[in-house]
């Protein structure tokens, strides 16, 4: 049986048609889909009658409160009740849904997660995790990707075991690679913190993945690893020097092949080039960044997905419930080396 999926409706730059159009789209790919929309119920029901087979497996949570885009976690979690966002999370924590998604503000949804769902045993910080583009043909996994700006070797090692887990049920991986971002691969490089949780992971030969040590920035990309581990702070610099560098090549070709009537000539030569280049790198089919460490799954989606984009996110979010993410990660924690911090958060 598909899980049911929370929407809050709400949220993103477009909000409902958009939010909807996406599970319409996730809908038609895996017809088992169930869903319920929080928000305006004018608004989504008039959104629904544009999409027959969803308004079958759909139901509605009215509520006229939101969450808006500036609005201050504190400030988010004092309304969390009766807001969209609130509300789907709410959904996980009783049960009444198998995961929530939420296009709205970041920082609000990690908030409002983390009151109501709390961190699983032995997770003291949850992390934000998400699937960036490679030149092979899986995606890495990242995190943290901003939850937490100063993180200790304890959290590291916690959010590799998580990011593992991850990786093993979007790509299947049997044990997949693991590096922490570091300024250096050599063994004496890096914080003491980075090198105490390097040595808690070398020493945990049980664990479903395959520690590779440091790794640096330039390798993000290149495929070399599954996931790289790293603080928030970090992480969240990276992510967005990647994307910045998304920009920038894509930006620089448009203005070549504009430039001359030869460029022009070269450009519809090499427009299938072009084309998968810019679909390789479209956010879309990447969206979907999963706060990782929670009683339960919340998927946050970009504030500017398409419905593509919303589509793959609510696509991530069933594909945790069904591979049962927390039991994977509840499992690993347990084969940690005895001592290790992990360890000691996990007693």
């Amino acid at each position: 049986m598909r899980p049911r999926i929370a929407i809050d409706a709400m949220g993103g730059d477009e909000g409902v048609r958009v939010m909807v159009a996406g599970a319409a789209l996730a809908r038609h790919r895996h017809e088992g889909f169930q869903f319920l929309f929080v928000g305006d119920e004018n608004r989504i029901q008039a959104a629904l009658d544009d999409h027959p087979n969803l308004k079958a497996a759909a139901e509605i949570l009215h509520t006229n409160d939101i969450v808006t885009a500036n609005e201050k976690p504190s400030q988010a979690l004092r309304s969390s009740k009766k807001t969209s966002m609130g509300l789907a999370v709410n959904a996980v924590k009783t049960g009444a849904v198998g995961a929530a998604v939420s296009a709205g503000n970041t920082g609000a949804l990690m908030a409002i997660a983390k009151l109501a769902l709390r961190t699983m045993p032995g997770i003291h910080r949850p992390a934000l995790a998400a699937l960036l583009p490679t030149m092979k043909d899986s995606d890495v996994v990242m995190l943290d990707l901003g939850a937490n700006t100063e993180c200790d070797s304890r959290n590291l090692v916690q959010f590799s075991v998580m990011g593992a887990a991850y990786s093993r049920i979007m790509h299947g991986f049997e044990k997949p690679t693991v590096g922490l971002l570091n300024i250096g691969t050599e063994e004496a490089k890096g914080t003491g913190t980075i090198q105490d949780a390097a040595r808690t992971l070398r020493d945990a030969k049980e664990l479903p993945l395959e520690f590779v040590g440091f790794a640096e920035a330039d390798k993000i990309s290149t495929g070399d690893v599954d996931v790289f581990v790293t603080d928030g702070f970090s992480g969240n610099v990276a992510l967005k020097a990647l994307e910045g560098t998304a920009r920038f090549v894509t930006d620089l070709l448009r203005q070549s092949f504009l430039s001359s009537l030869r460029s022009k000539i070269g450009f519809l030569i090499s427009k299938p080039a072009t084309d998968m280049l810019r679909n390789h790198l479209d956010p879309n089919n990447h969206n979907g960044a999963v706060f990782l460490g929670l009683n339960g799954v919340v998927v946050k989606s970009h504030g500017s997905a398409d419905e593509k984009g919303v589509a793959n996110a609510v696509e991530v979010a069933a594909r945790l419930v069904e591979d049962s993410i927390l039991e994977r990660i509840t499992e690993d924690l347990t084969k940690i080396t005895i001592g290790s911090p992990a360890a000691e958060a996990a007693k």
